[in-house]
């Protein structure tokens, strides 16, 4: 039985998706398409990620750790822990003064309807290619000329190993840190490797748990904020994991 209503709850995303990217998909392409109209395609952006979250039965409660606050008037590289779909969506919902940008897969611009939106709003990278991955630095700081903070997580992706709390940080948002002189923002999502996992027939609603770790300013290398960071995260990861 709990199979069968976690698949119901797993079609409800499917249908709940469709029809928000259905309704808010035509405002946000239109206002997509002048960099100068980007902030207000920002908020349709962010109510898809209000109405996803939310709409399957989740919440979140921030906890500032850091005893820093995000300032409304500069630009970050936002970075967190990847352990499920519903990471994508606590970014935005924490951000409303900051037109975030994602670097995200390229395999996600597939999906019809939300792949054409996918690919307006985020710099894609195929990460078997060297080439798309260089690339990225280009187009993430012509975003941030725009405007824009960019949100990466440095895992990659989910690690594929379910016992794994935190993989291995990639370069790319400290390289992207160190070389435009833009301070990264620490956080950690506890919980929704439990109650969302990619394993179709398990999860369930429930609170989020965000911990605003620290604000990192940009150093001349990436090295040092990499390992800081990713002790910050790991650290806080294994003192609230249950």
């Amino acid at each position: 039985m709990t199979k069968f209503l976690n698949y119901c709850w797993r079609a409800w995303m499917v249908i709940l998706g469709a029809v928000l990217t259905t309704l808010l998909g035509i405002p946000l392409l239109l206002l997509s398409i002048r960099k100068q109209d980007y902030p207000m395609a920002y908020r349709f952006i962010r109510l898809w990620c209000f109405g996803m979250f939310y709409g399957m039965g989740f919440r979140y409660e921030l906890r500032n750790v850091s005893g820093e606050s995000i300032d409304p008037k500069r630009q970050y590289v936002f970075i967190a822990n990847h352990t499920s779909m519903m990471d994508v969506m606590l970014p935005c919902i924490l951000m409303p003064h900051h037109p975030l940008c994602y670097v995200g897969k390229k395999e996600l611009v597939k999906i019809p309807i939300f792949g054409t939106i996918y690919k307006r709003v985020c710099v894609m990278v195929d990460r078997s290619s060297a080439r798309s991955r260089a690339e990225v630095y280009r187009r993430c700081a012509e975003r941030m000329q725009e405007g824009q903070s960019v949100v990466i997580f440095p895992e990659g992706g989910v690690p594929d190993d379910t016992s794994i709390l935190l993989d291995h940080f990639k370069d790319g948002a400290f390289i992207l840190s160190s070389k435009h002189k833009v301070p990264i923002a620490v956080y950690t999502f506890i919980g929704l490797k439990n109650m969302f996992p990619f394993d179709h027939a398990k999860g369930h609603p429930g609170k989020v748990i965000v911990y605003f770790n620290a604000i990192l300013e940009p150093q001349p290398k990436a090295e040092p904020m990499k390992e800081e960071s990713y002790h910050m995260i790991k650290n806080t990861l294994d003192k609230y994991s249950s």
